[in-house]
């Protein structure tokens, strides 16, 4: 079983590392996608139960509203929140590599610069983890939004206000994102373990 767990943490470093360039930097998009496909069904699985349970739905329509909201999200949702991230970081100047040498230099390499980290080698084990953790914020609000209106869509036809489906997948995805921010904390701690 530690086999296994160890894996699903490199599998997703494995696959960037065949297109990686030295100069090229880190599109955190190549680690993103990896992770959110395993996660997939897990957390179709978390928010179809908190979803049935606060909504009061069928075991069918939560897990039909989970399944399709969360592949929009997926699919379509946090990709086009990754490019615009990545233009707004390219059209404001955050392509260049302004070092890491200070504090300031620290923060803005894992906020402005996360979607498409610098390469400062010596420094991506700990940028991974903090520019993932920072990316998890707008992936949060655009998975909530994009959830909301499939799920408002798909529960159309039953006495459910919008504003309290609004509310119970906003709380379903602070539960699934609360548990999306171990992997990047896994990733440094397998990468400090096989240092």
């Amino acid at each position: 079983m530690n086999k296994f767990i160890i894996f699903l943490f490199l599998l997703p470093l494995a696959i960037i590392s065949f297109g990686a360039s030295a100069n090229a930097g880190l599109p955190m998009i190549m680690l993103t996608v990896p992770v959110y496909s395993i996660s997939l069904l897990p957390i179709i699985a978390i928010e179809a139960i908190y979803l049935r349970k606060s909504l009061d739905l069928t075991k069918a329509l939560s897990v039909k509203m989970a399944f399709v909201s969360n592949l929009v999200s997926t699919i379509i949702g946090v990709p086009l929140t990754w490019v615009t991230l990545v233009l707004i970081q390219v059209l404001t100047g955050g392509g260049a590599a302004y070092g890491v040498d200070t504090f300031v230099g620290k923060m803005l390499a894992v906020t402005w610069q996360a979607p498409w980290l610098i390469p400062y080698e010596s420094d991506l084990h700990w940028m991974i983890l903090f520019a993932g953790l920072f990316l998890l914020i707008p992936f949060y609000f655009v998975s909530w939004w994009s959830e909301f209106l499939v799920s408002k869509k798909i529960l159309a036809d039953t006495a459910l206000s919008s504003n309290n489906i609004k509310i119970k997948v906003r709380n379903a995805n602070l539960i699934t994102y609360s548990l999306l921010a171990f992997w990047p904390i896994g990733w440094y701690v397998v990468g400090y373990v096989l240092k």
